[in-house]
């Protein structure tokens, strides 16, 4: 037996997996073309819309897209003109979390270079979460468990504690970014769960 066969190999950590994760599922993120953007764009509102619990809802919390993530805005703009109260992540003084309610889209701007797009009007404290009766997160992938692959900052896992207990969490990703049961996403404690995600092609639900 060699030496080397007799070194204890150090187990991979969650967040060395994660961060490896988040590397590859970018790159190949960066692979669409404006075109394709924008069909998955209106496919995942449609696919949104459809749901009962997004159908009855009078408020609905909605991240907005920046490039390369599964678009947004039209789902956002569908939901305002159909009257739907729609609360937009905002950054307050010290990076607080908060919410922002959508009045059009002349009114999203970028406060800073790499941000996602917010509301200009009011900042709204974490707790205007509560209110919503369907949750719409970004994800770089989700499991068959519901488990969510974020971007890293874990800005979603402390915003979700302030979501309504009864309030369906809804993922967006591409279809390549949906794992089975044989590919799990690592898990660490402060991980909040899905209980559906929706890609172009469709919806599933989890049992999360």
């Amino acid at each position: 037996m060699t030496q080397q066969s007799m070194t204890p190999q150090r187990a991979v950590e969650p967040a060395d997996s994660k961060a490896l994760l988040r590397s590859s599922i970018r790159k190949g993120r960066a692979d669409r073309s404006e075109r394709r953007l924008k069909e998955h764009a209106e496919a995942l509102r449609d696919h949104v819309l459809a749901l009962p619990s997004v159908g009855k809802a009078k408020c609905v919390s909605v991240y907005a897209s920046r490039k390369f993530e599964p678009g947004t805005l039209p789902l956002i703009e569908a939901l305002h003109q159909r009257g739907v109260k729609v609360l937009i992540p905002m950054l307050g003084d010290g990076l607080k979390r908060g919410w922002g309610v959508y009045q059009g889209a002349d009114d999203l701007i970028e406060r800073a270079p790499g941000r996602p797009p917010e509301p200009s009007g009011e900042f709204l404290g974490q707790e205007a979460l509560h209110e919503a009766e369907v949750v719409v997160v970004p994800a770089l992938a989700v499991d068959a468990t519901g488990n969510r692959l974020g971007q890293g900052g874990g800005w979603y896992d402390r915003a979700l504690c302030d979501a309504a207990p009864n309030a369906p969490i809804v993922a967006l990703t591409f279809a390549g970014e949906l794992r089975d049961e044989a590919h799990a996403l690592p898990h660490e404690e402060h991980d909040i769960m899905v209980h559906a995600v929706i890609t172009p092609q469709g919806v599933t639900r989890l049992p999360a």
